[in-house]
């Protein structure tokens, strides 16, 4: 143990959130380093990364939707764990040399801290533990995602009153009430941003007989997407194949319509949020009446859903700020105060 922490001085530790669409690395002292969608662009039927093993993040989503038989640019993560064992272990291999390409003094392999959804089970913990040590990580160790994410956030977890968290993320939605250093009620829904764009593909193809991929429901939902009425609604063109003529084809749909398609996932997230405050303790939920709730994650960018949330529970709802990036940098807090936190977290030492 001291052995590790005497080389843990000198080689370059990271934290990576895993996500099910983007991966953000940080390293200590350094902040985040990389910051590129979780996708691998491979020959078909084979694991060979194109590109000389470099058609990873931005270069392979750009071939998403757009590739010949010849190519399948895949996202190796699913509702957040891994569904692809050995795309997921080429592509952290990829992204851990990217971040460690100014070598330590002695070229050792870093320690790295890993965010995992809260609900993943005992196999998929090791599915990452495995993932990232053969993609070249020392020692691997991993935190919860909330746990994380109320730290990237600054909220005081370690005093004795409640803090609460909501992370909306690509694949997953953890919520979580967190006091004295540890997460008191916790829940996770695999509902998350990649429903809201399928939910936006589904109505697209309901109501309009048009198919869309899933590059393009993700820019309407960034574009004109919203949880509630907007001061000034907006329209968008959306170009796709028409399913009845299978030629190209452009329609003109407004935020009104999206907000109608996103009811249900925005739905099962607010369910959630509700079922985690009825879980907690009278004094915790006594203290969130004063601190409130903190949105991070990627889906809590959505127009409104601050508003939305807070109608729902009565409670002051505000965005974290840079909450694109709380839980990498909660994963770089952890990693400043390794020695002291590393009892709490699962390790590769561990047998599951």
């Amino acid at each position: 143990m001291f052995l590790d922490s005497l080389l843990g001085m000198f080689s370059m530790d990271m934290g990576i959130d895993l996500g099910t669409c983007t991966t953000l690395v940080c390293v200590r002292g350094q902040g985040i380093v990389l910051n590129e969608p979780s996708v691998v662009a491979v020959r078909k039927g084979t694991n060979h990364v194109l590109q000389g093993g470099n058609a990873v993040g931005l270069v392979a989503k750009e071939m998403l939707g757009k590739t010949p038989g010849s190519i399948s640019a895949i996202r190796p993560m699913k509702d957040g764990v891994i569904a692809d064992f050995d795309i997921t272990e080429a592509m952290l291999g990829y992204f851990i040399r990217k971040a460690h390409s100014r070598r330590s003094v002695f070229g050792l392999r870093p320690r790295v801290v890993i965010a995992v959804p809260s609900g993943i089970t005992a196999v998929e913990k090791r599915a990452v533990l495995n993932s990232a040590e053969r993609a070249g990580a020392r020692r691997v160790y991993l935190v919860d995602e909330p746990m994380a994410c109320a730290i990237g956030a600054g909220l005081p977890i370690t005093d004795p009153t409640a803090s609460m968290v909501v992370d909306i993320g690509g694949g997953t939605t953890e919520v979580a009430i967190l006091s004295l250093a540890d997460i008191c009620v916790c829940e996770s829904i695999r509902v998350a941003g990649d429903d809201m764009d399928e939910s936006i593909a589904a109505y697209m193809k309901r109501v309009y007989n048009l198919m869309i991929g899933e590059q393009t429901s993700e820019r309407v939902k960034l574009e004109i997407g919203s949880a509630a009425a907007l001061e000034e609604e907006r329209t968008m063109e959306v170009r796709g194949r028409d399913m009845i003529s299978g030629l190209p084809r452009k329609t003109l749909i407004s935020s009104e319509e999206v907000r109608e398609a996103l009811k249900e996932p925005i739905g099962a997230i607010i369910d959630c949020v509700t079922r985690t405050l009825e879980k907690a303790q009278p004094e915790l939920a006594a203290d969130l009446v004063d601190n409130g709730v903190v949105l991070a994650g990627g889906g809590s960018l959505l127009r409104k859903i601050d508003q939305v949330l807070a109608n729902a529970t009565g409670l002051e709802v505000k965005v974290a700020e840079d909450a694109l990036t709380c839980v990498a940098r909660g994963t770089a807090v952890y990693l400043e105060n390794l020695e002291l936190w590393k009892k709490t977290m699962e390790s590769d030492e561990h047998d599951f």
